[in-house]
């Protein structure tokens, strides 16, 4: 299995290591990083820049993508690595060819489950991991190197800190089993990410696409037990999820829109909201585990929507 090292600037990881976020945005200035190899699920470390040649943590590869700075600060907020959205705005229109873009869109590596290791169980550079890499490079399981890395890895993420220091001992790629991805706990700003581009960048109500009005809306609320999960999303303008939100939109099963009768009834209008009632969502994501889920919409019909 093929894992990743990226080269992690060092003031990111200090500032995160402070914190034991629950994700972060493993973000570039410009593009989104393409990782082809990479599955859901998969480890991705942390290496440091120079002076410091050690991996000292790493997480779980959830998805890779592109957005505006807004949208990234407004999902991740300090899990970007940065106290204030001006601190984090001055750290990528430094490294921008054009500095005075309006809102420049930059790359966003979300990774679930960090972990940021104390100094002591710091893993020295691999021999093989070039002085020139400069964004980083796979490791696979199958390979010595590899299986040595990820035994290495797995040594620190089962033992205690507080215990002996790690021995790389010839042996221990033998130690931990068959190398297998996860399924990680996923964080507030992965749902949004996953969410926005599964349903294309577009309102699955409208089919709006003005990114800064379209918001990751949970069909049953986190606040009640609903997961972090794409299944348990809709991607909706703004006003549609205030109305999802409190029960005067929703979405049956079969995937058909209801509205309430509430909004006529009690503030005299809603026209527009009106002439989607009945119809059928105009888009579903591509992906059948990222369709809103059964039992999560029959949740909403049940316990939340006011016919």
């Amino acid at each position: 299995m093929k894992f990743w090292a990226g080269v992690t600037d060092n003031a990111w990881f200090n500032f995160l290591s402070q914190s034991a976020p629950d994700e972060v945005n493993f973000w570039q200035p410009r593009g989104a990083a393409k990782y082809a190899a990479l599955e859901p699920g998969t480890l991705f470390l942390f290496k440091l820049k120079r002076p410091h040649h050690h991996i000292v943590g790493g997480g779980y590869f959830v998805k890779s993508t592109s957005l505006p700075l807004s949208i990234a600060w407004e999902a991740f907020g300090s899990k970007n690595g940065a106290a204030q959205r001006a601190v984090f705005e001055k750290m990528i229109r430094g490294l921008l060819s054009d500095p005075n873009v309006r809102d420049p869109e930059i790359g966003c590596t979300v990774l679930a489950q960090p972990f940021f290791w104390p100094r002591e169980a710091w893993i020295p550079d691999p021999i093989d991991f070039a002085t020139n890499i400069v964004r980083g490079r796979y490791y696979d399981t199958a390979e010595p190197s590899g299986a040595q890395l990820w035994a290495d890895v797995q040594s620190r993420l089962t033992a205690p800190f507080n215990e002996p220091p790690f021995v790389r001992e010839p042996e221990l790629a033998e130690r931990y089993g068959a190398p297998v991805t996860v399924r990680p706990r996923l964080g507030q700003g992965a749902f949004r990410v996953l969410v926005t581009d599964a349903y294309q960048r577009r309102c699955a109500l409208t089919g709006e696409s003005t990114l800064p009005v379209l918001e990751a809306a949970h069909i049953q609320p986190y606040a009640e037990n609903g997961p972090h999960d794409p299944a348990n999303g809709l991607l909706l303008r703004s006003d549609f999820h205030k109305l999802f939100d409190i029960g005067l939109v929703t979405v049956t099963p079969d995937h058909r829109i209801e509205i309430s009768p509430r909004i006529r009834e009690e503030w005299f209008n809603g026209k527009a909201y009106y002439s989607l009632h009945g119809k059928l969502l105009p888009r579903l994501p591509d992906r059948p585990d990222h369709r809103p889920g059964e039992t999560y919409l029959r949740w909403h019909n049940e316990n939340r929507f006011v016919g």
